[in-house]
């Protein structure tokens, strides 16, 4: 199966160099996820970002064979991103303040418009289980589900959340929802009140899951 390091051409060199190369291709991913984040992904040119790092775009293109591979570098960096944010979150933070926290998410993601489009863009690709992007995608998921029904357990074990609460089903839908508005915000071209949507969903789970039903 592809995977998503596997299309980023490297040479193991001296250690110094391989080093560098490594240095190198994280620039490139920022530098990209920055100008993807802005403009777009269809209207950023390979040269800009070669640019914005110094080198020729021949140069981008030794370490990512297209914008295609890149693409997946970035939503690769966007996902561990979005996982070290979860992952700050204070281990007291109580269960309505994990669904606090969806909405906050979702405005992080409004700062940065083009990578609402890119995650739409490539999660349309993770349906064919022979794509990098199913491995990438499948990982996150997983990954996803599992630290915000960790977050959320939390919340049931400190009482601020009913103790029969399906912590995984909740996570699950919260990420489902969250993800599906996301292309619903695509599609109305950024016209659907993405975090007013969110926050209206984590309002009517809160009041499911807390002991007195009182939302956010």
């Amino acid at each position: 199966m592809t995977t998503v390091k596997a299309m980023t051409s490297s040479t193991r060199g001296p250690r110094g160099s391989y080093s560098v190369g490594i240095a190198r291709r994280r620039k490139i991913v920022e530098a990209a996820a920055e100008r993807f984040a802005q403009e777009g992904y269809h209207r950023t040119a390979l040269s800009r970002i070669a640019e914005d790092v110094g080198i020729t775009e021949g140069g981008l293109l030794h370490h990512f064979r297209s914008k295609k591979h890149l693409l997946l570098a970035v939503m690769e960096h966007r996902f561990t991103t979005e996982a070290q944010w979860w992952a700050r979150l204070a281990q007291d933070a109580n269960g309505p303040d994990v669904l606090r926290a969806m909405v906050a998410a979702t405005e992080r993601h409004l700062s940065e418009p083009g990578l609402i489009e890119l995650f739409v863009l490539t999660s349309a690709e993770a349906a064919d289980p022979t794509s990098a992007a199913h491995t990438l995608f499948a990982d996150r998921y997983r990954r996803a589900v599992d630290e915000l029904a960790r977050l959320l357990q939390l919340g049931v074990d400190g009482g601020t959340l009913r103790a029969d609460t399906d912590c995984t089903a909740v996570a699950r839908e919260c990420i489902a929802v969250s993800d599906g508005l996301q292309l619903q915000w695509v599609i109305s071209r950024g016209t659907l009140d993405l975090a007013g949507a969110v926050r209206l969903h984590a309002d009517r789970i809160a009041r499911t899951v807390t002991p007195d039903g009182r939302g956010l």
